[in-house]
């Protein structure tokens, strides 16, 4: 049987996507006074891979991530996204959203996301939000699973969020969950 232990912490990690830069200053100011130090902040993207938040939004669109200094309990997720979600609420405008912001945490093994929105294959962790395994880490880069975003499956994403492991690996503390060698349903390489 093992034994029930406190989970080690983990990064907070947040993306924005956003239109205008005024109002993504306002929320980094925002973000800085709750959650403390930007240890990494993105150079911002173009985000073009859905039109989803056109009408709300507007176009063309930028979307940023960041890390902050500050590791945060696993368990904190569910909190952080119902704050970020007031924050969207705050810089609406007539009842449309002008940013969203998506929080979530990195550990060495995986990029776990915060949503409303309930799916097959997301957690619930109470008041409303789920979570998912967004990306896992295996081979030396974090890597897809079949539902991940088209965005978050880029390489730029991708070595945004390697870049971040490094960062919390040089913080000290390491997970004792295990890095994942094959993912579930897949074989490694030169295997037959």
């Amino acid at each position: 049987m093992g034994k029930i232990a406190k989970p080690l912490p983990v990064k907070l990690v947040i993306g924005l996507i956003y239109r205008q830069a005024s109002l993504k200053n306002r929320a980094l100011g925002y973000l800085k006074e709750h959650f403390g130090e930007i240890d990494f902040l993105s150079r911002p993207l173009n985000f073009d891979y859905t039109r989803y938040y056109y009408p709300e939004f507007g176009s063309p669109l930028k979307r940023i991530f960041m890390s902050f200094r500050r590791l945060f309990p696993q368990d904190r997720l569910s909190a952080i996204k119902r704050a970020t979600n007031k924050l969207e609420e705050r810089f609406s405008l007539k009842g449309k959203r002008r940013i969203n912001i998506d929080p979530g945490f990195l550990s060495s093994g995986k990029l776990v996301l915060a949503t409303t929105k309930d799916n097959c294959h997301r957690v619930y962790l109470g008041k409303g939000i789920f979570s998912e395994v967004t990306l896992f880490y295996q081979a030396g880069t974090y890597r897809p699973w079949p539902w991940t975003y088209p965005d978050y499956q880029s390489k730029e994403y991708i070595d945004i969020f390697n870049t971040i492991r490094a960062i919390f690996l040089s913080s000290g503390v390491h997970d004792e969950a295990p890095v994942s060698k094959v993912a579930p349903g897949r074989k490694a390489a030169g295997e037959s």
